[in-house]
């Protein structure tokens, strides 16, 4: 063999050795490196902060992230027994193996999933129970998570909607002549003119009414009850009052001309007639309306359309009129919803003796329903929707939390109803729910605590977030 052979594979030699050498000490310094972060225990596994639930039983860099893995300290315990140093052996080896798609499914050794690409993860016995997530008592603290009990009291539906203010329509009366002939007096020439009660409005000529006042005075003259009375009622049946015919008794002459007056304080809706104009029967002079009562005509959502019956209370305000309010009675509910708002209109009663409230004004109008002593509650923002479920964070203790489907109810002045889901005096998060969902990919316990409903509670699997550690190693395999 030349002398240049056998120094190329003197050369090759060392660089081998080299290698293996490298290799052992890294191993070694990250196992003292890892020792050193925990202290004279060694670390119970190691993990990826960014996938806390995947643990490693060896230091390296991360197999998802291009860092180092961070051990995971065992709590340091005084006078442990040896029965408690055999359950903290057990505790450390894992029950089973799963895979995160499917986590109903164990396995009893490590390995890839036969249902998807990837490495099976080691179930331990220390982890969570089924469905909750164990955050480590710093990391609460550094997220601010804020409590909040469950708590039962009176609790009142309320609906705050807008509207406007109508006429009431019970109080609206037309003024018409049965009797053909023409108008020879007008005194009221427009609509919108206010009328008092008992005001002269128009004068008709009628020889049809001009002929029935003769024949009157013909009975009385014959002093024949039966006409007299026949004659009267024909009168009255023509549109005349009982002080029109005894005017026309008392002064013994027909009136050529018969008046018209105003039933009632109102305003004029609608003029129908012109002076000198010719009227038939049926012919409207005009439509009246009375504005003592209004009606104020709310569009309250279908959602809530249910709550309301007819008697509830109602308030009603006006931005023309800032700081007066008006109290006023659900009336009625109309049958049918407006398409485009998906909205139901509710008539509300308002009186309205100083006339204040006006035709066409809009309103807002705040209606409270029947008030329950016994209903449970919680702060709406620990409320997670989801569009088709309702969940809360409960508090198991002040480092295990799990998410619990609720229905909601009614909500007022920043409290939600509970119906269903939760007890008096159990402890929700009320701040900082999102960060775990967000820290603890809550969104696939979700979808296993629904599966664990249905099926008895095997589905869910547990969700660890442990502590960042200050001293990561440096070390990988």
């Amino acid at each position: 063999m030349r002398p240049n052979s056998k120094l190329a594979l003197l050369i090759c030699l060392g660089a081998v050795m080299a290698a293996v050498g490298f290799v052992i000490l890294r191993h070694r310094d990250a196992a003292v490196v890892g020792q050193d972060a925990c202290g004279q225990s060694a670390p119970s596994y190691w993990y990826d902060p960014m996938r806390p639930s995947v643990h490693f039983d060896r230091p390296g860099n991360s197999p998802f992230m291009d860092m180092p893995l961070v051990p995971k300290c065992s709590e340091p315990q005084s006078g442990v027994s040896a029965a408690g140093a055999v359950a903290a052996t057990a505790e450390s080896k894992p029950q089973y193996w799963y895979d995160p798609m499917h986590p109903a499914e164990h396995f009893d050794k490590p390995g890839k999933s036969p249902f998807m690409d990837m490495q099976l993860i080691p179930k331990y016995a220390r982890d969570a129970a089924p469905g909750s997530i164990a955050v480590d008592s710093r990391v609460v603290q550094n997220l601010g998570l804020r409590l909040a009990k469950v708590e039962q009291g009176s609790f009142a539906r309320v609906v705050d909607t807008v509207g406007s203010v109508a006429v009431d329509e019970h109080r609206i009366e037309a003024v018409q002549v049965r009797q053909p002939g023409w108008i020879e007096r007008l005194d009221v020439r427009a609509a919108g003119d206010p009328v008092r009660r008992g005001q002269l409005l128009a004068g008709v000529y009628s020889p049809d009414l001009l002929a029935t006042q003769q024949e009157l005075l013909i009975a009385r003259g014959s002093k024949d009850p039966q006409l007299i009375d026949a004659a009267r009622k024909r009168l009255t049946l023509f549109g005349l009052s009982e002080s029109q015919i005894a005017r026309i008794e008392t002064a013994q002459r027909a009136e050529r001309r018969v008046d018209y007056y105003a039933p009632f304080d109102g305003y004029v809706m609608e003029l129908g007639v012109r002076q000198g104009a010719q009227v038939q029967p049926g012919t409207m002079l005009f439509q009246l309306a009375d504005l003592s009562s209004v009606w104020v005509t709310a569009e309250v959502p279908e959602t809530q359309a249910a709550w309301l019956k007819p008697g509830d209370r109602a308030e009603v305000e006006v931005p023309a009129l800032p700081g007066e309010r008006f109290e006023g009675q659900v009336d009625y509910l109309y049958p049918e919803l407006t398409q485009a708002t998906r909205t139901l209109k509710v008539r509300v009663v308002v009186k309205n003796p100083r006339k204040h409230l006006r035709p066409g004004m809009f309103a807002a109008a705040h209606f409270q329903s029947m008030t329950q002593d016994r209903a449970l509650t919680v702060p709406s923002e620990s409320v997670i929707k989801t569009g088709t479920r309702s969940f809360v964070i409960v508090a198991d203790d002040d480092t295990h939390f799990r998410p619990t489907r609720v229905r909601v109810g009614a909500e007022q002045g920043g409290r939600s109803e509970i119906l269903e889901g939760l007890t008096l005096g159990q402890n929700v998060v009320a701040s900082g729910q999102f960060l775990i969902d967000s820290e603890a990919n809550l969104r696939g316990a979700f979808d296993n605590l629904a599966g664990s409903n249905d099926s008895g509670g095997e589905g869910a699997e547990p969700v660890m977030m442990p502590a960042p550690s200050m001293k990561p190693p440096t070390g990988s395999h």
